[in-house]
């Protein structure tokens, strides 16, 4: 847990999944700047915070929990986002916490939007959709600031704020940080996204070759298939009969559709902890597969919450950043649920870069794991849950 000392107040923060051991903070200088300039202002002092306030991508609820006294509404594509937020509004706005509502990516957002403060994401087409989606609900007196460290704000993404809501510019930065200032058009033309988009799949990756997927905004390589994938692809296990299968961190489900597809007397969990990803899986899977095939699609903190000795087999591609952090954290303990939720005899497969030395941790973890196939860069490691005691990580 952190102090995040606010222009109204301190805050005790966490990321979530809370971790004693993590090192990286639950706010950063784009927060910081943002919320000082809210409370400053400029020459006609602070910003008047009145009418329906909106935060876009706020990435664990620092942003919500100081403004929680403004009855905030938060849209976010992140599940542990959400959850953050709501830890962290327990813990530092008691009695507040009610008044603030959380909305996923998906949800429809307010019919009207007076103030719109939105953290700059990682990916320019999410924020390029959720401009789109919120277009209808800002008028000409809508206050619009982003924020976001230098590093994330471009040229790109200031022509977005441009075309999409009106004229824009942008502050001096502050500890790396900067904001983008949108003064929205009169009467603002208002145009769909141009998101979900589909493409068709190249021949020689198993089940799926020339299917069609759906790719919702801001999902990984969501405009073409990423190379990784593709190995997995081409090196997916032969099964048949009533397998219980997950595909772990599902992205837009071509893997556990691939899985689907060889073998249609299983049944599939797209798990992903984006809303924007588990909606892909899920457009996806009813696009291509064959008519009866079982299928669920959860949005969730990886397999929190399964039960134990469920699954016979978990297909997993798992991602080594978080935000702008290189870490192995998700990585980590993506395998341990893994082996929590596979039944005994169970396969756990994975794709990831050969540096990063996953199967060091799944030999610890599971005593053992095969390399199914590699080439200079990738690796597809299998392995299999075995009865005894529990490994230690």
């Amino acid at each position: 847990m952190n102090r995040f000392t606010t222009p109204w107040r301190a805050l005790d923060l966490t990321r979530f999944p809370e971790d004693p051991r993590e090192q990286l903070r639950a706010w950063d200088a784009a927060d910081e700047y943002l919320l000082r300039h809210l409370a400053e202002g400029g020459a006609d002092g602070p910003v008047e915070l009145a009418g329906t306030v909106v935060v876009v991508g706020d990435r664990w609820g620092a942003l919500a929990t100081a403004l929680a006294g403004h009855r905030p509404t938060q849209i976010s594509d992140s599940y542990l986002a959400q959850q953050a937020t709501r830890a962290n509004l327990r813990r530092n706005a008691p009695g507040e916490d009610d008044g603030v509502t959380l909305l996923s990516t998906r949800d429809t957002p307010p019919d009207r939007v007076d103030v719109l403060l939105i953290r700059v994401p990682k990916s320019l087409a999410l924020l390029e959709d959720q401009l789109h989606r919120l277009a209808p609900a800002v008028h000409e007196g809508t206050v619009v600031i982003g924020a976001g460290m230098v590093t994330e704000i471009h040229t790109s993404t200031l022509n977005l704020f441009e075309r999409i809501l009106g004229p824009t510019r942008t502050s001096l930065a502050a500890k790396k940080a900067r904001l983008i200032f949108c003064a929205p058009f009169p009467g603002i033309t208002r145009t769909p996204s141009p998101w979900p988009i589909r493409y068709d799949l190249p021949d020689g990756v198993g089940p799926v070759s020339g299917r069609t997927v759906t790719n919702h905004a801001g999902i990984f390589c969501a405009e073409r298939l990423d190379i990784g994938t593709r190995f997995l692809l081409q090196h997916l296990p032969h099964r048949e009969g009533p397998d219980r299968v997950i595909d772990l961190g599902c992205g837009n489900g071509v893997v556990g559709t691939a899985a689907a597809l060889a073998n249609p007397d299983s049944e599939v969990l797209f798990t992903d902890e984006s809303h924007q990803a588990v909606a892909s899986a899920e457009a996806t899977f009813r696009a291509n597969a064959e008519p009866g095939t079982k299928a669920r699609f959860l949005v969730a903190d990886g397999l929190s919450g399964l039960p134990a000795d469920s699954a016979d087999l978990i297909l997993n591609n798992p991602p080594f950043h978080s935000h702008r952090a290189t870490t192995d954290t998700t990585a980590r303990r993506m395998f341990t649920a893994a082996r929590a939720t596979l039944r005994p005899g169970g396969e756990l497969w994975v794709v990831g870069n050969r540096h990063l030395g996953y199967h060091l941790r799944l030999r610890r973890l599971f005593g053992a794991c095969e390399v199914v196939a590699s080439d200079p860069k990738f690796v597809v490691l299998r392995a299999v849950k075995t009865g005894g005691q529990e490994p230690t990580a």
